[in-house]
């Protein structure tokens, strides 16, 4: 077997600990990888007359990528008497590196998070390449954890406690300037001086004797004044209320450990990092966000297609048909991954507007707040503007993002498609309208996709990319290398009303008006929704995407599926009402207020009254099933129609298009900790509903054989 690190002398009392995992994109840190940095410390702990240890990568661009989560999985049941032990070893392992007869550095190029960054906040020092891949940060909190090899002990009394405190808590990185400017790095140089550099630190470190006096700091209590730390308590308690809804425990739990600890000596201090570390791992939440780890994972990896040796184009150019919302949010969203692009629309004003603003947002710097005069320079001239289509046939992909209307498509296909190259993929972004229908009449309809983008498109990362029944492997692949390319997640689905997440959101936003016309107010409803994760209640998201646009939607679901879909004739009242949502400042709520926020309307009861069929109470745990069981029942349908190929795609897609609670896992995770036999038990009750309420035959054969969606 091939060692993951090796131990070199770049000069003669200089070690050098080099990672590199063979056959990997990224180091972690495995238990066979910990178990052999603890041999090489054993080799050097002798070794009197070195000067320093360097620790760094041997992968450009990646220091340590934190610990194997597949071990982490492997070890979710274990007792809480193991979890400690294991925190207990890590943490011994790399207290080991400040407690070496020499100096010890950490040269970073690169991400260094988790475990590589406790590595990392073990050693005496820090330095770290000067470059937008390096990144530092502690994302337990993430996947329901918090540092538990000494980062809630070692970084507080390193950076600070309000430092430690923020970053713990919110598991964001930061870059090496502010990591210089924090304390946790030393030095920040171009990568092809770190090593010097780090040489460097230790031959200063050797002649003040600096970093012998901050190890005997660093095991003490850190003194903060009673007052400074209510306040830090207190300021950051209510951040975590604020961002968790108490609906993810780690963050909350980190901070209440470092309040603690941080008075303690440090020995004490790790002590009880790894009894609270017990309390979380394999919690629900754990393994639910553990679980999600998993879907991004296999969706970074993953080609859309299930067999091997098909090779995605490389796309030079695109153009964007359509310059509103979505045709300028993906515009944008190629322009800022420096991707040529031509944009175009039948309005001339709506162009002009569109082009302003997609580059604005292409050239958004977060520290600025605004666009970046540098980027915007960079980025203006692989931006073209134009009317003539001859212009957009020109790029390797097209997509079209205009009007939801199938018979405007189809006209315009036929202008484009005799002026595209051959190899040139024809894309559509339409949300509801199959692939196969728009296809109809394309001289190569191999060569045309859906590539299904969300909005806002910025902030939305899942792209849905749909195959007609004539699309290609070829064209597939291509959509699903372009969507990765620009930070997006694709899943691939197949043809079909709605495609994934919009078939599964409707049964959801369908029920949410079923609820309120038996009764049930829309502040019950939306508070349901809330408080089993989603980021907002279905009657606020009506508002949100437009009551208009749901009509339509419902249209084409209820042709589609007409024994499962209530037409309701509520929400088209509201639309003749000039009740629009957030966009006419009037839906189920009122916008009128001078701020645009959603308020309560007592007009809307009285609408509502008119379609009232009872005034019975719910329970929140009736609610809950009646808006999240014909979501489910749903995605089984979609599974046995091999709508899509997995059922983690289900999952992905759901909570990176539709917000659903990661906490949760993911529907089908979700649908399993449930248990198919109660599922079915929680379906009986709501069977006079209706067929959206009828147990499919998966769920049946799931429920009597015990099997699981995530079999394996």
């Amino acid at each position: 077997m091939t060692p993951s690190l090796t131990l070199s002398f770049p000069e003669a009392d200089i070690a050098l600990i080099t990672f590199d995992l063979s056959g990997k994109g990224a180091n972690i840190l495995s238990l066979s990888v910990l178990g052999e940095l603890a041999a090489l410390l054993d080799q050097l702990q002798s070794r009197s007359v070195l000067a320093g240890l360097v620790i760094k990568s041997g992968k450009p661009g990646t220091f340590i990528a934190g610990a194997d989560i597949r071990e982490f999985l492997a070890s979710l049941g274990a007792p809480k008497s193991e979890v400690v032990a294991m925190c207990r070893r890590g943490q011994s392992l790399f207290a080991r590196l400040s407690q070496m007869p020499f100096v010890s550095v950490a040269a970073i190029d690169g991400i260094c998070v988790g475990g590589g960054a406790e590595l990392a906040i073990g050693c005496d020092r820090r330095v770290m390449a000067d470059s937008p891949k390096t990144e530092y940060g502690f994302p337990e909190v993430k996947l329901g954890l918090y540092p538990g090899w000494g980062g809630t002990v070692r970084a507080p009394r390193i950076v600070g406690l309000a430092n430690a405190l923020e970053m713990i808590t919110t598991g964001e990185n930061i870059d090496p300037r502010t990591a210089l400017v924090m304390g946790l790095a030393s030095d920040v140089v171009p990568a092809e001086k770190l090593l010097a550099a780090a040489i460097g630190v230790v031959r200063a470190e050797k002649q003040s004797g600096q970093y012998l006096t901050d190890r005997q700091r660093w095991a003490q209590p850190i003194a903060v004044e009673p007052t400074e730390l209510g306040f830090l308590g207190a300021t950051a308690s209510a951040m975590i209320q604020q961002e968790t809804k108490g609906q993810y425990p780690a963050p909350m739990a980190a901070l209440e450990l470092m309040l603690e600890t941080c008075q303690m000596p440090a020995a004490e201090a790790y002590e009880r990092e790894a009894e609270g570390m017990a309390s979380l791992f394999g919690s629900p939440v754990n393994a639910a966000l553990i679980n999600v780890f998993f879907l991004t994972d296999r969706n970074k990896r993953d080609t859309g297609l299930d067999r091997a040796g098909v090779t995605a184009a490389n796309v030079k150019s695109v153009g964007v048909l359509g310059s509103g919302i979505m045709g300028g949010g993906i515009a944008g969203a190629t322009l800022k991954n420096e991707i040529p692009i031509a944009l175009t629309d039948a309005n001339a004003d709506a162009l002009a507007r569109g082009a302003k603003q997609l580059l604005e947002e292409a050239a958004y710097n977060k520290k600025l707040k605004g666009p970046d005069l540098a980027k915007t320079l960079k980025l203006a001239p692989l931006l073209a503007v134009t009317h003539r289509l001859e212009e957009i046939a020109t790029a390797d992909l097209v997509i079209e993002a205009i009007v939801e209307k199938e018979d405007v498509k189809k006209q315009l296909y036929a202008k484009l498609e005799p002026m595209l190259a051959p190899a040139a993929i024809l894309a559509s972004n339409t949300s509801t309208i199959p692939i196969t229908r728009l296809a109809e009449g394309l001289a190569r309809p191999e060569r045309f996709c859906g590539i299904h983008f969300f909005n806002p498109v910025r902030r939305m990362k899942l792209v849905e990319v749909i195959r007609g029944a004539k699309t290609s492997d070829e064209t597939v692949a291509t959509a699903v290398a372009f969507a990765k390319r620009i930070g997006k997640s694709p899943i691939v689905v197949g043809d079909g009303p709605g495609f994934l997440v919009n078939r599964l959101l409707f049964p959801y936003m369908n029920e949410a008006i079923e609820l309120l016309c038996d009764g049930a107010s829309i502040k019950e409803i939306d508070r349901a929704a809330t408080a089993f994760g989603m980021p907002m209640g279905p009657l606020t998201l009506y508002d949100l995407v437009g009551l208009d646009t749901a009509v339509y939607a419902g249209m084409v679901m209820y042709q589609a599926f007409p024994e499962r879909v209530v037409a309701a004739p509520l929400v088209p009242a509201m639309v003749k009402l000039g009740r629009l949502g957030q966009k006419s400042g009037k839906g189920f709520f009122s916008y009128q207020n001078k701020k645009g926020r959603a308020e309560e309307d007592p007009e809307v009861e009285k609408i509502i009254a008119t379609y009232r069929r009872g005034t019975r109470k719910f329970s929140r745990d009736e609610l809950t099933n009646r808006l999240f069981l014909p979501m489910l029942l749903e995605a089984t349908r979609m599974l046995d129609e091999k709508i899509v190929r997995d059922v983690r795609d289900v999952d992905l897609g759901l909570i990176f298009g539709l917000g659903f609670p990661p906490f949760q896992g993911g529907l089908l995770f979700w649908a399993d900790r449930v248990g198919a036999k109660k599922l079915v038990e929680m379906a009986k009750p709501l069977a006079p509903l209706g067929k959206r309420f009828e147990p499919t035959p998966l769920l049946l054969d799931m429920a009597a054989t015990g099997r699981k969606f995530y079999a394996t």
